[in-house]
C-alpha cells in the first residue's frame, strides 16, 4: 500500500481547502477557508518546531499522501489540550428528579447543563477522507496513526482525549439541534453560524446562550431527536472510536448536538498494544498487516506495513514500506496489530 501519514505542510494549504469544500457542511475544523487553514498549518508549524517537552496548547495538522503520486487525499487533527485559549464548554446530558406526595408521582426531566468539565483535555477531530479512497482501511489508518504520533510524543499530551463528531444535519443543510436551542438566541441560521464557527470558533455561542440548564422537554421534538446523535456520515468513526476504547459520557456539543466521546489516552487499544522494535531486514513479501511508525515531530510516518517478528526485539518489515517510511535495518519503529 502507497499511502502514508505524515504532519502537513504550508504546501498543503490548496489541497486542504479542495478537500475543506467536499465536506457538506458541519465539518468546523475542516472549513473552507483558506485564512482559517492557512492559520491552522502556521500553528502546525509551530508545534512541529518547539524543541522542549511538556503539553501545550497546539495543534497538529496531519495529511494523508500517496507516496507514489504526491496526491494528498485525507487529513486529521490533534489538539493538544483544549480550553486554553478561552473556555471549552459542552452540554452534558443529566436528569433531575422530583417527587410530589400530593400527586403521588414522580416527574424525571431530562436537562442539558452547559459545563467546562472537559477543559484541559487532548482532542483528535478533523479528520476527513477523500470520497474516492474509502477502502483499504484509509479511515482506520487516518484515525489511528493519531495515537501512536501521541503515545511518541507522550510528554505533550494530558491523560484524557475527547473526540467530538459532528451532528445531524437535514437535507436542507440545517441543524435540528441549533434550530430549537441555539438558533433562538441569534439572528442567524445554521448556515451562516457554521461558516462563523468554522472560522471563529464556538465562543461566540458560549458568550450569549443561557448558562441556566435547558430542560430538553422544552425543544421541539426534531431536536430533541437528534441530541447526542452522530451525522449518519460519522456512524462509522464513532463505531472505530468505541472500539479504540472511548465512551459516550453523555456530553453534546454546543452547536449541533452531536455526541463528544472521552476517553483516557494510556488505556487507547493502539496505544496500549503498541511496541518499539528494530528493523532486522527487509523482505519481498509476507508478513502480517500492521501499522507501523517513525520519525519524530515533522519526519514522523505511518503507513500499514507487512510485518514478521522475530521475538527478541527485532522485526522484518516488507521493502515497499520500508521505503516508504525510509526505514534502514538497525532502525527503530512503533508497530501496532490491525484492529
Amino acid at each position: 500500500m502507497s499511502f502514508y501519514m505524515r504532519p502537513a505542510r504550508p504546501d498543503d494549504l490548496q489541497t486542504l481547502y479542495e478537500m475543506a469544500k467536499l465536506t457538506g457542511g458541519g465539518f468546523t475544523n475542516l472549513p473552507p477557508d483558506r485564512t482559517a487553514l492557512a492559520a491552522k498549518l502556521e500553528r502546525t508549524a509551530l508545534a512541529l518546531e518547539r524543541a522542549h517537552e511538556g503539553v501545550e496548547d497546539e495543534l497538529m495538522v496531519f495529511v494523508l499522501e500517496n507516496g507514489e503520486t504526491g496526491q494528498v487525499r485525507g487529513t486529521c487533527q490533534i489538539f493538544a489540550q483544549v480550553g486554553q485559549s478561552y473556555p471549552f464548554y459542552s452540554y452534558r446530558l443529566g436528569m433531575l428528579t422530583q417527587h410530589s406526595r400530593e400527586l403521588a408521582r414522580t416527574f424525571r426531566a431530562q436537562m442539558l447543563s452547559l459545563t467546562t468539565d472537559l477543559e484541559g483535555t487532548t482532542e483528535v477531530g478533523g479528520l476527513f477522507l477523500h470520497p474516492r479512497e474509502r477502502a483499504e482501511g484509509l479511515g482506520l489508518l487516518l484515525a489511528r496513526s493519531r495515537y501512536l504520533y501521541i503515545r511518541n510524543h507522550r510528554a505533550r499530551f494530558g491523560d484524557r482525549i475527547i473526540a467530538e463528531l459532528r451532528g445531524v444535519i437535514d437535507e436542507a443543510g440545517g441543524s435540528p439541534f441549533w434550530d430549537g436551542l441555539a438558533g433562538r438566541f441569534f439572528g442567524m441560521n445554521f448556515q451562516e453560524a457554521d461558516e462563523f464557527n468554522a472560522v471563529n470558533g464556538n465562543q461566540f455561542i458560549a458568550d450569549l446562550m443561557p448558562k441556566t440548564p435547558i430542560y430538553t422537554a422544552m425543544l421541539t421534538d426534531s431536536a430533541r431527536a437528534v441530541i447526542g446523535l452522530p451525522h449518519p456520515n460519522g456512524r462509522a468513526a464513532m463505531r472505530m472510536l468505541e472500539t479504540e476504547g472511548f465512551v459516550n459520557s453523555g456530553y453534546v456539543d454546543i452547536f449541533d448536538g452531536g455526541p463528544t466521546l472521552v476517553g483516557q489516552i494510556d488505556s487507547l487499544e493502539t496505544i496500549a498494544q503498541a511496541l518499539d522494535v528494530t528493523l532486522s531486514t527487509t523482505h519481498a513479501s509476507g508478513g502480517d498487516k500492521t501499522l507501523v511508525a517513525t520519525g519524530r515531530l515533522a519526519d514522523y510516518r505511518c503507513a500499514y506495513g507487512f510485518v514478521r517478528v522475530a521475538g527478541d526485539g527485532t522485526a522484518s518489515l516488507d521493502d515497499a514500506s520500508a521505503r516508504l517510511l525510509r526505514l534502514e535495518p538497525g532502525q527503530s519503529f512503533t508497530m501496532a496489530t490491525r484492529a
